[in-house]
């Protein structure tokens, strides 16, 4: 580690210190801390945070569990909440087909929050350079990522604009027509996933539903009850979250969790949880549903660091953790769609689109594969990006933006394969561009 007399160490403990300054007065303003989606190396048990809260405990029940082809790829603020936001510029789409679903709806974390947390106390922001730099506008929006994330690669293919935070001053009938993100970076399946870090807020699953439910509502009111149902029913919800439960819970240990539930009862815990939430969007007539699995978060530089791997092998208990969610997850979106009459839900497994990546990554070209593109530390995994100086010159070489999130480039490649399977079939029982075409 540098010494305290190197005077680019010095500017970025300072920078982080302003950062926890700023964020104690906005939380004087009003806002009570609850998470962040960034974690530090302390992994001690917080005894207060039960594991399981009421809203949580309903959930559970036990379920039964029931070619890869790289290609070549092409390269690739909003303000606090104080301030108006800056709206994220969308280039030309191409022409839409008439054929494509009106809307694209976003529930999730940091993996797809475009800016939600902009407007809440929370350390768990992405509003500061050098996020966004690679993105359209070149300014930070409060996407956890150099550039795009994965919906707005989505958003272009389905003709649409990109999609506005529910949060942003587009909350308006007709700003919220073509499609609204709710995803909010540190939220997490269980409702206290990240409330132990006590650094922030943020808008967990549940919380998501209801803003779904809110706007449903709003579509009613304004529309007519008809025009708001065909809207939502030919729309497309993706969701994307669980990360968290294992960052900021599990794999904490928060409140000796592990004693309590083993990896497998975990998982299943979790999984029922998700059913239960893609019931109710069913009940709000959501028919198309996209349901991203969780990517190998033992790969992630964070838990490199914290593993002391000098050989860049990951951490194959985590991972084995994620393989097991997404297992179950598959199983019961295929329980789902044999439940549900007319919904079309599709598991797209992010575990084996990142993993196809990391392994074939020369064919991809890609030559940093285990180490942060921002960030200290080994693998640049033990303090997150907060300046631009701790940012590569190229993302475009790296599979991991930050301690935790990959880059545009590698999120261009998994919309590509959430679309079509153009590198590899990730998505079942179809990808998306089948979903549309059997609507």
């Amino acid at each position: 580690m540098a010494s305290s007399s190197n005077p680019f160490f010095i500017f970025v403990l300072l920078s982080f210190l302003i950062s926890m300054l700023l964020v104690e007065r906005i939380n004087a303003f009003g806002f009570p801390p609850e998470s962040s989606d960034h974690i530090s190396p302390n992994t001690a048990e917080d005894p207060s945070i039960s594991p399981i809260t009421a809203e949580d405990s309903a959930a559970l029940a036990p379920a039964p569990v029931p070619s890869i082809s790289p290609s070549s790829r092409p390269s690739n603020s909003p303000l606090p909440a104080a301030a108006p936001p800056i709206p994220s510029v969308s280039p030309a789409s191409p022409p839409r087909n008439s054929s494509f679903p009106p809307a694209l709806f976003v529930i999730g974390d940091s993996t797809v929050d475009c800016g939600t947390n902009n407007f809440l106390g929370t350390f768990a922001r992405a509003d500061r350079l050098p996020y966004g730099r690679d993105f359209d506008t070149h300014q930070p929006t409060g996407r956890f990522c150099n550039g795009r994330i994965p919906v707005d690669y989505l958003a272009l293919r389905l003709g649409l604009p990109f999609v506005p935070s529910y949060l942003s001053r587009m909350r308006s009938v007709d700003g919220m027509k073509k499609g609204v993100n709710y995803a909010s970076a540190g939220s997490g399946i269980i409702f206290s996933s990240g409330s132990e870090l006590e650094q922030g807020m943020h808008i967990s699953l549940t919380q998501q539903i209801q803003q779904v439910m809110d706007t449903y509502q709003q579509f009613i009111l304004t529309m007519g009850e008809e025009s708001a149902t065909s809207l939502f029913s030919d729309s497309i919800f993706y969701i994307s979250i669980g990360s968290n439960d294992y960052i900021h819970y599990y794999l904490r240990n928060v409140s000796n969790v592990q004693s309590l539930y083993l990896p497998w009862n975990f998982n299943q815990f979790l999984v029922q949880m998700m059913k239960r939430e893609i019931q109710s969007l069913y009940n709000m007539n959501v028919r198309n549903v996209v349901v991203m699995g969780l990517a190998p978060l033992g790969c992630a530089p964070y838990y490199l660091w914290l593993q002391n791997s000098n050989n860049g092998g990951c951490v194959e208990t985590i991972n084995n953790m994620i393989i097991e969610f997404n297992l179950a997850m598959r199983y019961i979106v295929d329980e789902l769609n044999s439940e549900l009459t007319g919904a079309q839900i599709v598991f797209c497994d992010a575990f084996e689109g990142s993993l196809d990546i990391i392994m074939n990554h020369d064919l991809y070209g890609f030559n940093v594969t285990e180490d942060a593109c921002c960030g200290l530390g080994n693998h640049k995994g033990w303090l997150t990006c907060i300046s631009p100086e701790m940012a590569c010159e190229n993302a475009s070489n790296y599979i991991w933006w930050d301690q935790f999130h990959p880059t545009a480039a590698v999120n261009e490649i998994l919309a590509d394969n959430v679309w079509s399977g153009s590198h590899i079939d990730m998505c079942y029982p179809m990808n998306l561009q089948e979903m549309i075409a059997w609507k």
